[in-house]
């Protein structure tokens, strides 16, 4: 046996099961926060990070790159160089197996020596379910399934349902005042929040694969949704219009910058034909979703937004789309953003329709946490 692996072994005797469980605790949140980095901007691939540690020192870390690929593993052996070999990996999900656009990571690993793997999660692509692990193990590598899971399934939230459900996470934000309203009196906007929740918002946005909006919000607010975070404009998701007539003007801001930011709408089957074709000649992509008496199916517009790649879907607007979310039991997470102003008599409720208290005691939500932002309050809920 080499000195240097006589000194490995020595130092892995020495660790007792707590410091390893600790070390695996440490290393495994480095990775969830490294793979936090790509969220939105890694679809339709999930925003993955890894790390690669030898006797308690970082050798090499890497997360997914914009568009999906390289890999966070493959990123991360590539910094590690030869120090891979006999190091341990920690990856927020399990290292994949088949050929796709790429080989699998799973064959990299290997080749390059790391002696334990440590995963957060199974992937649910039936492409891998469980044949990364398996493939590792064959090749005689240990392999430990669990560490950060609860965290890594959050994160990989989109992901997961889109290998499941077919659809994209669906991520609800409303802006409600003191007396649980979202708009003025004739529908029209007001500032019910700060600053501070503006650039959280923002965040969130640019943590998102798409936003969507709903017609009416479209021509009220006249809004542009991307992300306006100082250095971030890159960030900005693809922004979704709900529009069943292809009402949507032309000067309108969205279809202004839809050469510079990504705009789809999703219009009815009965929507006339010509209006598409001068939304298209400005850049704005435009596809078909099946729907009755001027409302989409939102199933079918997430399965159809799934099918190109969209995991992490944000519904920002309006009362009416959001009260659709609700109704129709597609929404997964909620940030409700809670401000001491109130707009008075005649403003416009935060779900059209639906009292508030559809989704605060909803027995499908929970709330995670409840904390300041600015002079406001945010409380998030997610599907149980």
């Amino acid at each position: 046996m080499s000195a240097q692996r006589s000194a490995e072994a020595a130092s892995a005797a020495v660790r007792g099961p707590l410091d390893t469980q600790a070390e695996d605790r440490r290393f495994m949140t480095l990775a969830l926060t490294l793979g936090r980095r790509g969220l939105g901007r890694t679809w339709p691939n999930p925003a993955v990070g890894a790390v690669l540690a030898k006797n308690g020192i970082i050798v090499g870390r890497g997360w997914t790159q914009p568009g999906g690929r390289p890999h966070a593993e493959i990123e991360a052996l590539g910094r590690a160089g030869h120090a891979a070999r006999g190091a341990t990996l920690y990856v927020t999900l399990e290292p994949c197996s088949h050929h796709g656009k790429s080989p699998p990571c799973a064959d990299a690993v290997i080749a390059a020596g790391v002696s334990r793997v440590v995963s957060a999660l199974e992937d649910p692509n039936s492409e891998v379910a469980g044949a990364g692990h398996a493939r590792l193990r064959a090749a005689g590598i240990e392999v430990d399934i669990g560490v950060g899971a609860e965290e890594a399934r959050r994160d990989h939230a989109g992901h997961i349902r889109r290998m499941r459900e077919g659809r994209p996470h669906v991520t609800l934000k409303l802006a409600i005042s003191a007396d649980g309203k979202a708009g003025a009196s004739g529908r029209q906007p007001v500032a019910i929040t700060g600053e501070a929740v503006r650039e959280r918002v923002h965040l969130l946005r640019a943590q998102s694969d798409a936003i969507m909006v709903g017609i009416g919000t479209a021509l009220a607010d006249d809004p542009v949704l991307t992300c306006r975070l100082p250095g971030m404009a890159g960030y900005s998701p693809v922004r979704i219009v709900l529009d069943s007539a292809l009402r949507l003007p032309l000067a309108s801001r969205l279809v202004r910058s839809a050469r510079e930011t990504p705009l789809w709408v999703v219009a009815g089957a009965a929507a006339v034909p010509r209006a598409g074709e001068a939304l298209q000649a400005h850049g704005v992509e435009i596809f078909r979703a099946k729907g009755s008496e001027g409302h989409l199916d939102l199933a079918d517009v997430l399965k159809s937004i799934a099918a190109r790649g969209i995991t992490r879907l944000m519904v920002e607007g309006g009362p009416t789309l959001a009260a659709a979310f609700v109704a129709a039991d597609l929404v997964d997470a909620v940030y409700l953003f809670y401000s001491s102003k109130r707009v008075g008599p005649g403003g416009i409720d935060a779900l059209e329709g639906l009292p508030l208290t559809t989704l605060t005691q909803s027995p499908w939500l929970r709330c995670i946490t409840s904390e300041p932002v600015g002079a406001d309050t945010l409380t998030v809920l997610e599907r149980r």
